[in-house]
């Protein structure tokens, strides 16, 4: 098989994926997560005139010569309304959020009067319907206030308690499925022994899963068996996932045992070759269980392989699966140092990014790129994005960068 471009790689994993389903959920529980229905209120916002200031509310005189001389009767504070009648002359003490007397037209901040006893002088600031909060000014009863595919985030969750919703209606989260392969690998904890390694990938991309609105599950590690391997992928179909993610032997070597289980588990397998570095050997297919698509992505094993192949592949797929339609943050940058010419795959290069006096940004690589090395990516902030073939460029040449 030859190799896939990364654009045509991605267009292939998105295509046809959408969100599984919808349920209610408490807001409690909903943030971050995606509305499926148009949301709308159930009460009216606010839900009486009201003042939007501390002072005085009051029936503005026909005629306005300052100061004027007001009876106070009474006093209006949030929850505690003020249940007389108000006349021409009269004024009530008012607080921020209280209801508005219904014979008051105007209120009068406090800052512009003198208060003695129950008489009060008004020095400046008398303006008719001044700093009354109409009811229903910010929403009333049907008025669609979440649209679908809104993320409920701190200002949505609050405008949804305020409308008059304890829960909501969200897409489901898709449930990933993540399974580590190799004889040399140990869960994080134990100490390995003289041939094996932490499998420290795991844990990172599923937290790039969380992060893209998933529910990850973490199925373990599995020798290099083609029995164990096709067993634990067998179970993984049973429960109810949307995407299987398995980590190593997404080559085709001798070693290689997750390519054959794949094929062996009715998993049609779409492509399995990119165009990238780093992440060369990633697989994708899907599988159909009882009219329900799994997805499947092979990652390839190194650390710095298998989380920029999840950040470029698996986190728009979940995110999508989501509700999401997710964009990468690429943008426009200068070389911070010379670039040799590429070989015929896409470079996706960990670098630092500081900005120019003029507001540019800079984009300096690391000067070793190994994929094992994960160091360097948590210090990166940003892939330096190199095309196949690109010929070679000087320091301060254009560049694009994805930001991380």
């Amino acid at each position: 098989m030859s190799l896939l471009s990364v654009d045509e790689a991605l267009a292939r994993i998105l295509e046809g994926a959408a969100p599984r389903g919808a349920e209610q959920v408490a807001l409690a529980s909903a943030g971050g997560r995606v509305v499926c229905e148009p949301l709308q209120a159930r009460l009216m916002q606010p839900p009486f005139d009201c003042s939007a200031m501390d002072g005085y509310a009051l029936i503005a005189p026909d005629e306005i010569a300052y100061p004027l001389e007001f009876e106070i009767i009474g006093e209006s504070a949030a929850g505690k309304q003020f249940e007389g009648r108000l006349s021409r002359g009269q004024a009530v003490r008012i607080f921020t959020g209280a209801p508005l007397p219904k014979e008051a037209d105007t209120i009068v901040i406090q800052e512009h009067t003198q208060r003695s006893g129950d008489r009060l002088t008004i020095l400046e600031g008398i303006t008719k319907t001044r700093h009354i909060r109409r009811a229903g000014l910010d929403f009333a009863p049907g008025d669609e206030l979440l649209p679908v595919g809104r993320e409920l985030d701190a200002p949505a969750l609050s405008l949804a308690a305020a409308s008059g919703h304890s829960a909501v209606s969200v897409y489901k989260k898709p449930g990933v499925a993540i399974l580590a392969t190799g004889d040399e690998l140990v869960a994080p904890g134990i100490t390995p022994g003289k041939d094996q390694i932490i499998a420290s990938n795991s844990v990172g991309v599923a937290e790039i899963v969380r992060r893209a609105g998933g529910d990850a599950n973490d199925l373990g590690i599995v020798q290099d068996d083609l029995s164990l391997i096709e067993a634990t992928i067998s179970a993984a179909f049973d429960d109810d996932i949307d995407i299987l993610v398995t980590i190593g032997g997404a080559s085709v070597g001798d070693r290689d045992f997750v390519h054959g289980a794949l094929r062996n588990c009715g998993v049609d397998l779409g492509f399995w070759k990119i165009a990238m570095r780093p992440g060369k050997p990633l697989m994708y297919g899907r599988k159909d269980v009882s009219g329900r698509i799994v997805h499947v992505i092979g990652l390839p094993g190194n650390p710095v392989s298998s989380l920029v192949c999840s950040l470029i592949f698996l986190q728009p797929l979940v995110a999508r699966l989501s509700g999401i339609d997710q964009t990468a943050d690429i943008r426009l940058a200068r070389l911070g140092a010379a670039m040799p010419a590429n070989t015929a795959r896409r470079d996706f290069i960990r670098a630092t990014i500081k900005r120019a006096d003029d507001g540019t940004l800079i984009a300096t690589p690391y000067p070793i790129q190994d994929s094992s090395m994960l160091s360097a990516l948590v210090r990166a902030d940003t892939l330096l994005i190199r095309e196949a073939s690109a010929s070679a460029a000087s320091e301060g040449d254009p560049c694009h960068v994805l930001m991380l």
